[in-house]
């Protein structure tokens, strides 16, 4: 779990970074004339506070929510207390099982669910799930690129 939590930190300082020089050169373009200004940035929907669950639906924070949702994985509860990497192969075909019947739109909802019943996600899936989970979070603005 910290080394998701340390991976978003991780990540909201690149895009920082990244911001703060795409900053820098349309502020240049900008005063070499090349463009007229620089691009804005789009306002948040205010319908989106963080407080709608369509908003927090793809988050990974267990703080998002305090309330269980079960994905028909009840029987993951005897992994509870499991180290990520102790975990037999038996016990990964559950967590596969689980897994790759889920919709994609659902796993970022069973990682929390996990967090909250605390029980860790074997190592062996880890990549897979934050790749999906990504995946979710990138397509939008993929999406506002080819709509510009």
């Amino acid at each position: 779990m910290y080394i998701i939590i340390i991976g978003i930190i991780i990540l909201g300082i690149i895009t920082f970074i990244i911001g703060y020089f795409q900053y820098k050169k349309e502020k240049k373009l900008v005063e070499r004339g090349e463009i007229e200004n620089i691009s804005q940035v789009n306002e948040v929907d205010q319908e989106c506070c963080g407080a709608h669950e369509v908003c927090e639906k793809d988050s990974l924070l267990s703080a998002v929510s305090k309330q269980i949702e079960y994905y028909d994985d009840e029987e993951l509860d005897s992994y509870r207390h499991t180290a990520a990497n102790e975990y037999s192969e038996e016990a990964l075909e559950e967590f596969r099982n689980v897994f790759y019947t889920l919709k994609e739109v659902e796993v970022a909802g069973w990682v929390r669910s996990l967090q909250l019943r605390e029980i860790e996600l074997p190592d062996e899936l880890k990549d897979e799930v934050l790749l999906i989970i990504s995946e979710r979070r990138i397509a939008p603005l993929k999406k506002g690129e080819h709509d510009a």
